[in-house]
């Protein structure tokens, strides 16, 4: 197995630091207190938070009972500001992790209430289906430029029909094809867990139109699952298998070239799409020959069941046990990938050992980073070449 894990190891970001001040803070204090026009300048003329090796400083400015940074970290978790004395500006600086990035609001208290919103001092944003959040980059961080889009010929998205007995229902799916697709030669396929969202907030297909035309991946015929019920669906399993591979993957085989081969075809999933994911592959062995999964909401070890009493986790550690006992997939490729500041990184990392054991051959990668989409899109790249490798490897 191959284990890539970034250093130091999950959290590390855990205490505000008072200990010492930014370099440009302690220029503005250097003078004693600040003057109200000193403190316009040194808003106007600086990039918020200050990032520095190994730390970053969060600033406000307001009236205000407290100031409060919510991360959306191990479940939520609050650092709170320090007002400067004399003035209207609160200051916040926490060690963090280089290389990183994590999503933030912050809790204004007033008049006894509070207001969570996005930091009016930063424009970095990232969004998501409950709606948008500030997004913090640590010292060294870069968005990946395949990420972002630089005059790639574009692939399309148009909408398949799917009528399934397994739901009783005619269900709609989105399908990305490749620029230049054509019907004569056969494509890898990948099945995609909420790909719609991964299009929308994570910005998939300008991903997918790079990573073709660079030559990171092959071309690819792309399908974008949806569920209006991914608690009830993804983690009870069954059904949404029998669907994937009984309803939907004819419709897709009629209607485009897609591969033969097991090796040639990928399901992916983030979260309980990623339970999703790999429920179908054990269910149905020798149809998938790849699995992407990404912060997998997993329980390998169900003592931790006690502090997760929702149903859906104990649905998950029965699908776990299920999986102990399915035989062996030699010859299979899983990409697993977690954010150390995940609730379940550790049962991540548990979970790409548990498929080695079970004859996978598993690439696993770590960033210091939370359970967002942004975390999903970065290692986006990393995934899909490792488990679209004997395509590559053809190609070449």
């Amino acid at each position: 197995m191959n284990v890539q894990l970034s250093q130091p190891g999950f959290g590390g970001a855990d205490q505000a630091s008072p200990v010492r001040q930014h370099p440009q803070i302690a220029e503005l204090l250097a003078n004693g207190q600040p003057t109200p026009a000193a403190i316009d300048d040194f808003l106007v003329n600086h990039q918020f938070p200050l990032v520095e090796p190994g730390a970053v400083t969060f600033v406000w400015r307001g009236g205000a009972d407290h100031v409060d940074l919510l991360r959306w970290i191990h479940a939520g978790e609050r650092a709170h500001f320090e007002p400067m004395s004399g003035t209207d500006l609160w200051l916040l600086r926490l060690p963090v992790t280089d290389g990183g990035r994590f999503e933030y609001k912050l809790a204004i208290g007033r008049h006894g209430g509070e207001e969570w919103i996005l930091d009016p001092l930063n424009a970095a944003r990232a969004r998501d289906p409950f709606g948008e959040n500030s997004e913090c980059r640590t010292y060294g961080y870069t968005r990946p430029d395949w990420s972002e889009p630089r005059g790639a010929p574009a692939g399309r998205i148009e909408a398949v029909e799917v009528e399934s007995t397994a739901f009783g229902e005619r269900r709609e799916e989105r399908v990305y094809l490749p620029a230049g697709y054509v019907a004569g030669r056969p494509y890898p396929l990948v099945i995609i867990h909420d790909g719609q969202d991964f299009v929308s907030y994570a910005d998939l297909s300008v991903s997918l139109d790079n990573l073709i035309e660079a030559g990171d991946i092959p071309p690819i015929v792309a399908a974008l699952v949806q569920t209006r019920d991914r608690m009830g669906e993804y983690a009870r399993g069954r059904r949404h298998a029998r669907y994937l591979v009984l309803e939907l993957l004819p419709v897709l085989q009629s209607r485009y070239r897609i591969s033969e081969e097991a090796e040639d075809r990928v399901v992916m999933g983030a979260s309980l799409g990623a339970v999703a994911s790999l429920s179908t592959a054990f269910r149905y062995p020798g149809i998938f020959g790849g699995l992407v999964l990404q912060s997998g909401s997993f329980i390998l070890d169900e003592r931790k069941l006690e502090h997760r009493p929702h149903p859906v986790f104990h649905r998950i550690a029965r699908l776990v046990r299920a999986l102990r006992r399915a035989p062996q997939v030699p010859g299979a490729r899983a990409f697993v990938s977690t954010g150390e500041l995940e609730g379940l990184a550790e049962e991540n990392q548990a979970l790409a050992n548990f498929l080695c054991e079970r004859g996978i051959d598993v690439l696993f990668k770590s960033a210091w980073d939370g359970h967002h989409w942004h975390n999903w899109r970065d290692q986006l790249r990393d995934g899909l070449m490792w488990v679209l490798r004997r395509q590559q490897e053809q190609e070449h």
